[in-house]
């Protein structure tokens, strides 16, 4: 089954069931009237979506054409989202670029920090930044939305509590990071709002892909029209998604629509080593900074700039047949002006 969240003027959209094809969708308001309303009571409300779905594919409802320039993020905003690092290929490759070390722990124990959730971009909303000197850069992710995860569940609990997957753009801003680490606190100002794929999507719409744990397909990041990455989103995944949903209610409940995100997706080099750019036969990168420190390891100096004003990224996953799995997030980057 295949969700998502039309604009309807309100701050949290209205549910749609949407067609496999991505091309029809059918107002899922009678039965609830938001995602985050599902979530909250998915036993009663999925078997009624699931009715939507069906009569949908062949024709029993009245159905409306589904635009992906229409929809918000799946949750507009969300109660909880905590991105992890179940690639740590990236986080050695990005901790190198900042002159820092990687404790042997990263390998063992996932790291992940808290986002803002309060304000999600729409998938295709500009990345509005205010100075493009601050390093603003792209990372292609994988997520699930969660069920109710009760406190110290184990990792079979938490894979039995999700409930859909969807794509991300966690934006950073590289040029403030390393300050902002500094401090010993963590993230805030260097993690803007995130946007997600048009389309979620529940774990048995993606086939063999999805094992219950990791989702078994390349991530297609393309930079200004031109492919930047086909890193695989199953390869390389040191902390699976029932892992990492675990770490993050070692300590507290997480509430009916929590998204765990997977950190950036990323894939070592065929011999072990650092990947290669697509035109040298590689698989690329979901973000600029791991390309520009395999540029200063092997040239001695960052090459590629980060994004800039005009800069357009695409993030998508597609079937066997090419066919789109839960639409594209583009996004261009823009200047916005200080109110």
């Amino acid at each position: 089954m295949k969700l998502a969240t039309l604009d309807d003027g309100t701050r949290d959209g209205r549910l749609v069931v949407v067609s496999k094809d991505i091309t029809q969708c059918v107002d899922a308001r009678p039965v609830a009237r938001t995602l985050q309303a599902a979530l909250d009571d998915w036993s009663r409300v999925e078997p009624q979506l699931r009715e939507l779905e069906e009569q949908l594919e062949v024709g029993g409802v009245p159905a409306e054409r589904f635009h992906e320039r229409e929809a918000h993020s799946p949750l507009p905003r969300a109660y909880q989202w905590a991105d992890g690092t179940a690639h740590v290929n990236h986080v050695e490759l990005v901790r190198r670029a900042r002159n820092a070390e990687m404790p042997a722990s990263f390998w063992t124990d996932p790291l992940m920090y808290q986002g803002g959730s309060d304000t999600f971009l729409d998938p295709r909303q500009p990345i509005a930044m205010v100075d493009d000197a601050w390093g603003i850069d792209m990372e292609g992710e994988v997520a699930v939305v969660t069920d109710e995860v009760p406190m110290g569940a184990s990792v079979e609990q938490a894979a039995a509590s999700i409930r859909l997957v969807m794509l991300v753009n966690d934006v950073s801003l590289r040029g403030l990071i390393p300050a902002e680490l500094a401090k010993g606190f963590g993230f805030f100002q260097s993690k803007p709002s995130s946007a997600f794929s048009p389309v979620a999507v529940t774990p048995d719409e993606l086939g063999s892909a999805w094992d219950g744990k990791k989702l078994h397909r390349p991530l297609h990041v393309d930079l200004n029209g031109a492919p930047f990455g086909r890193a695989h989103a199953g390869v390389d995944m040191t902390f699976d998604f029932p892992t990492l949903i675990a770490h993050a209610a070692k300590t507290r409940t997480l509430g009916p629509g929590a998204i765990i995100g997977s950190g950036t997706v990323s894939n070592k080099g065929p011999d072990g080593g650092p990947g290669k750019p697509i035109a040298d036969g590689g698989v690329g990168y979901s973000c600029i900074a791991e390309l520009r420190m395999i540029e200063k390891i092997q040239t001695g100096a960052f090459r590629t700039p980060f994004m800039t004003f005009g800069d357009r990224v695409r993030i998508e996953m597609v079937d066997d047949d090419g066919h789109s799995i839960f639409g594209a997030i583009e996004q261009t980057v823009e200047q916005s002006r200080p109110a």
